[in-house]
């Protein structure tokens, strides 16, 4: 690359990034290696074992089983996204990616990360089905619907994908090349260009904030309805396990949705990237960790699934 005279790279002769990562002393790459890594194979098999579980158990062939098979799978491929070249670059002096490497990996994980919150969402109106409307459930969530539900989920997710990247990677990379970040992701990347990101911060705080909001009054609702019809329900048992069920959505609904506000839908994220960093280890590893366990210790079914398929690979 190419400084130009006032010290600072040709937008033209940019052809890839640094990625800084985490800040720290000698022992910080070793400890963030174990870290990552320890994460990301957790992840890994985590959402691998409920993919298989589900997909090999015909008793959880349902459609919250259906849609909680898609969030495992997306959990895995948002986590492998970024990690395995953020472990390589803990251990790595040089820590670089490409122009091309960071737009497609931008791309991907913005695409599984929007994908996922509208996925919450249906997630959510499925038990609201399930609940308030159980006659009319088997067909109105039939497999066609469900199918629909989730390729509307992956079209949701390129297209504010393929906005969000498009606007981010014309822009003209001039001052440095340095991402002070360990992925490649819109508040670092804005503060290295050298044109005003007015109108790509506006965009990412306007689409982001509309998805949030919007998926988030979808949650509320459903679970408003859901709510009230559990209360109004004479048996015990059936609160408490209906509670529980939705209890596990509610959780990781929680967790995720905050964290992606927290980092996206405010004004001034994109100048605080050491707290992002932060939020961003706990949101794209963290979560996709406690994903399968949450839905899997919470979930009487899930359970019973595993030990069957324990004791069909053990038995004799």
């Amino acid at each position: 690359m190419t400084p130009r005279a006032n010290g600072t790279l040709s937008g033209k002769s940019l052809q890839e990034f640094v990625l800084e990562g985490f800040q720290g002393g000698l022992q910080t790459p070793a400890l963030l290696f174990a870290l990552f890594l320890a994460l990301y194979l957790a992840a890994v098999l985590g959402n691998l074992t409920m993919i298989v579980v589900i997909t090999l158990d015909a008793r959880l062939h349902s459609p919250m089983y259906f849609f909680l098979k898609n969030l495992s799978f997306l959990d895995l491929c948002y986590s492998s996204v970024i990690y395995p070249k953020a472990l390589a670059n803990v251990l790595s002096s040089a820590k670089v990616i490409s122009f091309g490497g960071c737009a497609s990996q931008f791309f991907f994980f913005s695409m599984m990360g929007t994908t996922e919150t509208l996925l919450l969402t249906v997630m959510a109106y499925d038990r609201f089905l399930t609940i308030c409307s159980p006659l009319h459930y088997p067909i109105t969530m039939c497999p066609e619907a469900c199918a629909r539900l989730v390729l509307g989920c992956y079209g949701g997710g390129c297209l504010n994908s393929g906005v969000q990247t498009i606007l981010t990677f014309r822009l003209p990379f001039c001052s440095s090349n340095h991402i002070d970040h360990f992925f490649c992701d819109v508040p670092p990347l804005l503060l290295l260009a050298c044109a005003d990101t007015a109108i790509n911060e506006l965009v990412m705080f306007g689409i982001c904030g509309l998805i949030i909001v919007g998926t988030t009054l979808g949650v509320l609702i459903s679970y408003a309805y859901i709510t009230v019809t559990i209360l109004r329900m004479r048996s015990g048992a059936g609160r408490h396990k209906l509670f529980s069920t939705c209890g596990s959505h509610m959780t990781a609904v929680s967790l995720f949705y905050g964290n992606v506000f927290v980092m996206y839908a405010q004004p001034g994220a994109v100048e605080s990237m050491e707290q992002g960093k932060v939020v961003s280890v706990f949101y794209t590893l963290v979560i996709p960790v406690l994903n399968p366990l949450i839905y899997s210790l919470r979930n009487k079914e899930v359970k019973e699934a595993l030990w069957r398929l324990g004791h069909k690979h053990t038995a004799p």
